[in-house]
């Protein structure tokens, strides 16, 4: 069967969209996501969401307050193929989150690549996840419910981020929320079926790692999550994909991986949806059913 017969007749509209990240049209389709995005946040309800935009040392980050201080804290990462976004990126994301958790949500704006390549991205982070545990009075964050949570390659950033913090190398984590995550540099089955899908392709998938590795010959390992020797110890998982996705096995590997290892991981994969269904059409009764999900599992991570 065609992708497009397989995709849900709500996302046949974008069948035909692609993301091209090749070096000689990077710079307008940051453009133009950086408009589109800007548009669609001002139009975004944040009613009961607090909202602050702040420095966390030399890394922009936007606060989201969703619940009574001291609140549980989620350090969140973007969508964008480690190339694309800013803040703004998944705005609609973190109002829900904040709300629907009763969180506070620390939405971060990491280095970009290929300018920046790895671990650029990582140690931004790093460094907010840091900084809110540092200046968590100010905050009204408390440091005993932290998490991360990430998008796509914001994703693949927040995966290592947990996988940091159980080695002793970062703030004790409770949670960590996976969405359509980048997790594996290798081929895949998915990755080789799904050459020509809306939202995201295998070609992209490729490119994407190029670019994360900058001028290096291989990827990092370090930079790969699915490449971790030991998932032992990391922290609870929500992990959810998409079914026609380059990156579907990849997450559904990790989930495997994690239960192996003594982590309670839940999994949930979304028929008939592809890569960023939920900000191609967040008012979709499928994507409100996601929020919704994440939002339960960070209620139940967070307020114990």
């Amino acid at each position: 069967m065609d992708v497009v017969d397989r995709l849900d007749p709500a996302l046949r509209q974008f069948a035909a969209a692609r993301s091209d990240l090749s070096l000689r049209v990077l710079g307008v389709v940051r453009d133009s996501l950086n408009q589109r995005r800007a548009e669609t946040s001002r139009t975004v309800n944040t009613v009961g969401v607090d909202i602050e935009n702040r420095d966390a040392g030399v890394v922009p980050v936007r606060i989201y307050r969703g619940g009574p201080a001291p609140a549980p804290a989620v350090i969140y990462c973007h969508a964008g193929a480690f190339v694309l976004g800013n803040l703004d990126t998944d705005h609609h994301q973190c109002v829900e989150f904040a709300r629907r958790g009763g969180c506070t949500v620390v939405s971060v704006d990491y280095r970009l690549a290929p300018e920046h390549p790895h671990p650029a991205a990582v140690d931004d982070a790093a460094a907010a996840l840091a900084w809110t545990a540092d200046n968590a009075a100010e905050l009204g964050v408390d440091t005993a419910r932290l998490a991360v949570a990430g998008s796509s390659a914001g994703a693949a950033i927040a995966a290592r981020l947990a996988q940091r913090a159980a080695a002793g190398a970062a703030p004790r984590l409770l949670f960590q929320m996976l969405h359509q995550p980048v997790l594996d540099d290798r081929p895949t089955r998915s990755k080789e079926e799904f050459t020509a899908t809306p939202g995201f392709d295998g070609p992209a998938a490729e490119l994407m790692w190029q670019h994360y590795r900058g001028g290096a010959s291989s990827v990092p390992v370090d930079a790969v999550p699915a490449r971790a020797d030991e998932l032992h110890g990391v922290a609870d998982a929500l992990i959810t994909c998409s079914e026609l996705d380059p990156l579907r096995d990849e997450a559904l590997n990790y989930a495997g991986r994690l239960l192996e290892a003594g982590v309670a991981t839940e999994l949930h994969v979304y028929p008939g949806t592809c890569h960023g269904f939920d900000s191609l059409l967040p008012e979709w009764e499928t994507s409100q059913q996601l929020f919704a999900l994440q939002g339960s599992a960070l209620r139940r991570a967070l307020h114990p």
